[in-house]
């Protein structure tokens, strides 16, 4: 009878978590900050390709989804500043 039980423990428990703000809060920043990074590329990025980060679409992105996650995972962003 335990074993019946557990998997719903789980799954109560991951839910839980995938709906708390501890994952909705930086996820959203991620993914919001990828698509700020990938349209500044698109629309303001290097064309001449001697731009480290807008000329690839790649770093772009990864770097906006990184200052993305900074934004709503800094101490400020919790009132410690």
């Amino acid at each position: 009878m335990n074993e019946s039980t557990e998997p719903n423990k789980r799954y109560t428990a991951i839910k839980g978590f995938l709906t708390s703000s501890a994952f909705i809060k930086p996820f959203l920043g991620i993914v919001f900050g990828a698509i700020a990074g990938y349209l500044y590329y698109h629309f303001i990025g290097c064309t001449s390709g001697s731009c480290a980060i807008t000329s690839n679409p790649y770093t772009s992105t990864f770097l906006g989804a990184g200052f993305g996650f900074f934004l709503v995972s800094s101490p400020c962003a919790r009132n410690k500043c």
